[in-house]
């Protein structure tokens, strides 16, 4: 695909606080993630997975701290990464078969053909809470599902054992202070998802009249 979005603004542009479109008033009601067993090729590459990222990171960050940054998996890569993967995973579970070593690590990350891990990156010494910039990193995995699929890619955002494991973090070359937010799978989709249950919203919303 061909670049999908306009170039942002220079800084200092006046902005418009508001913009209304039915186009996107549809896509935020009917959002749905695809399984991580249909995503197919192509994905997403090059400027086109450059786009994506730039519309990503435009997000509540309070005090412009960029409390996050990103690290793709393509081609190659993908299999590469795997195999690391799967020698971390075996250290843990030497009775494992090929098959068990093959699902639970060396295919993880070949599931789609473009993965992007987006890594909360917070400053613990600035004023602004770690929590708050923790949040900014999650806003920026919605806001990469919400790019691709008004580009026209299908995505899912997974964690799995992966996104926790320091030894993975390590071999990602994260810091100490640093930890995964989310592997963003991008590709094509093979399969129609089908809506699943939604929230019964009256019971998630409470309107606060001042009484204890």
């Amino acid at each position: 695909m061909d670049r999908s979005f306009p170039p942002p603004p220079a800084p200092g542009t006046a902005m418009s606080p508001v913009n209304p479109s039915a186009e996107a008033r549809w896509l935020l009601s009917n959002r749905r993630s695809s399984g991580k067993r249909t995503l197919g090729v192509p994905g997403p590459t090059g400027d086109a997975l450059d786009d994506l990222l730039t519309v990503a990171a435009r997000v509540p960050d309070h005090r412009r701290l960029e409390p996050w940054r990103f690290i793709t998996f393509e081609d190659q890569m993908r299999t590469h990464a795997g195999d690391r993967l799967a020698d971390i995973y075996r250290a843990d579970h030497p009775e494992a078969n090929a098959d068990d070593v093959a699902l639970n690590a060396t295919t993880l990350l070949s599931r789609a053909p473009t993965v992007v891990c987006v890594v909360s990156s917070p400053n613990p010494e600035h004023k602004t809470p770690v929590w708050e910039q923790e949040l900014s990193a999650g806003a920026v995995c919605h806001q990469l599902l919400l790019a691709a699929n008004a580009a026209g890619w299908s995505g899912a955002w997974l964690t799995e054992w992966i996104a926790y494991d320091r030894r993975v973090a390590a071999m990602m070359g994260l810091t100490a202070t640093e930890r995964v937010a989310g592997f963003i799978y991008l590709g094509t989709a093979t399969a129609n998802p089908p809506e699943r249950p939604r929230p019964d919203m009256p019971a998630k919303i409470t309107r606060w009249s001042g009484a204890l």
